[in-house]
């Protein structure tokens, strides 16, 4: 390869990295630009060597998938995922959830937290005959997405039904959904809000609560929302709240919304220790391209999420990308919600390997098996590093982080 990758250390006072967008130009201190400015985040910050198998702590489950209390259809169902051991979160969620107690789960991404919290609901809803009774709340349509499709495995054959309510996508379906009274409701704040403004949605029958990735919610400015939709539900529930992270808004949210909760923590370091992370320096633009596009035709580049600054910067560079022999898919807010599904599929399909997006549109996407991520605009913030580089790597899987600089002086 031609490109080089280097390592830092030293002195903050490194001339700040490029962050400039294929076609775009948000970001810096540039004059007229739209949002917050990019926090300055030192080169060293993003190089990091992997952590190595043999340094892992290995975590022994208490439990088989087995061993749990459930019936045979949801054992059934279990099995044909090929699940045999659970995860940290779901080997310690589980029992809690099953004896109806309130938890707070704190967990990284990638750790199997949407089957820990689904299973034992699932489990749960045998004999109940008020409809809806559950409610599970994600930051984003893809991640309510991504929930629903396995609630629907893991449900088959129960008689259980769910209504995905999600805003980019027509209200009639989901309409019509709700009045087929689900069993589960999974959505987003701003379109559950807006359905229950217009008493499409009626909560008194809910028993049990899920806020997903609370803390994306509240970096989205949902907070709001949220209060208003739990407002609207009766006090005697079971919450279970999920988050990466405790802050001081999200210990109000506790306080507010659980009672006599269980804190199961599971979270490790907030680097992903098994992704190799590593910088590119690049002279200007069009040589970050360059580099881009040879590093692509490489063989051990599977499965690669680029990241980009803006929704115009991220669909050029797809195109690009796409002209130069390197089929690739985009996905970004100028794109419905079936636009984005159907970009979603052929990358989780492996029917492209490539897919460029922003940081807004990739929140809470589990994509399994990405091998490389590829930073080509530097984030907003290093939070929103360690979110980008935490979608390889997952599961205790390796994988491989690069981003682009420009060439430090």
């Amino acid at each position: 390869m031609a490109y080089e990758q280097r390592r830092f250390g030293g002195s903050n006072n490194s001339r700040p990295q490029g962050g400039r967008s294929f076609g775009g130009n948000r970001g810096g201190s540039r004059g007229g630009n739209r949002g917050p400015a990019k926090k300055y985040i030192h080169p060293s910050k993003f190089i990091n060597k992997a952590v190595t198998k043999a340094d892992e702590v290995i975590y022994i489950p208490k439990n088989k998938f087995a061993d749990f209390p459930f019936g045979n259809q949801l054992h059934h169902n279990i099995s044909k995922k090929g699940y045999e051991l659970p995860s940290a979160i779901q080997d310690q969620t589980i029992p809690l959830i099953l004896e109806g107690k309130d938890v707070i789960g704190l967990a990284n991404t990638g750790t199997g937290k949407t089957a820990a919290f689904l299973l034992p609901i699932i489990e749960r809803q045998s004999g109940v005959s008020l409809r809806p009774s559950v409610l599970i709340i994600a930051p984003t349509r893809e991640l309510a997405q991504q929930i629903d499709e396995q609630f629907r495995e893991f449900a088959q054959g129960l008689d259980l039904y769910s209504a995905l309510i999600v805003g980019g996508v027509n209200v009639d379906r989901q309409i019509r959904d709700l009045k087929r009274r689900p069993h589960f409701i999974i959505g987003t704040p701003g379109r559950l809000k807006d359905l229950m403004n217009r008493r499409l949605i009626r909560l008194e029958s809910i028993t049990t609560l899920v806020l997903d990735e609370a803390d994306r919610m509240l970096d989205m400015g949902f907070l709001p929302d949220i209060r208003t939709i739990v407002n609207d539900m009766p006090a005697d529930r079971q919450t279970l709240f999920f988050s990466a992270t405790i802050t001081p808004d999200i210990q109000g949210l506790v306080h507010a919304f659980l009672r006599d909760p269980v804190t199961v923590s599971v979270r490790t370091s907030e680097t992903n220790e098994h992704v190799e992370q590593t910088v590119i320096e690049a002279r200007d633009k069009n040589h970050k391209i360059e580099l881009l596009t040879e590093m692509l035709r490489g063989d051990d580049y599977d499965k690669v999420l680029i990241f980009g600054e803006t929704k115009f910067g991220v669909q050029r560079l797809s195109d690009h990308l796409d002209n130069s022999g390197i089929p690739s898919v985009a996905i970004h807010g100028n794109k419905n919600q079936s636009q984005r599904q159907r970009a979603l599929k052929q990358f989780k399909d492996q029917r492209v390997r490539v897919m460029v997006a922003t940081d807004v549109a990739a929140r809470g996407l589990d994509i399994p098996n990405v091998s490389h991520v590829i930073n080509f605009d530097t984030p907003q913030t290093y939070e929103d590093y360690i979110h980008r580089i935490g979608r390889t790597g997952r599961g205790g899987a390796s994988g491989k982080a690069h981003t682009f600089i420009d060439i430090q002086r």
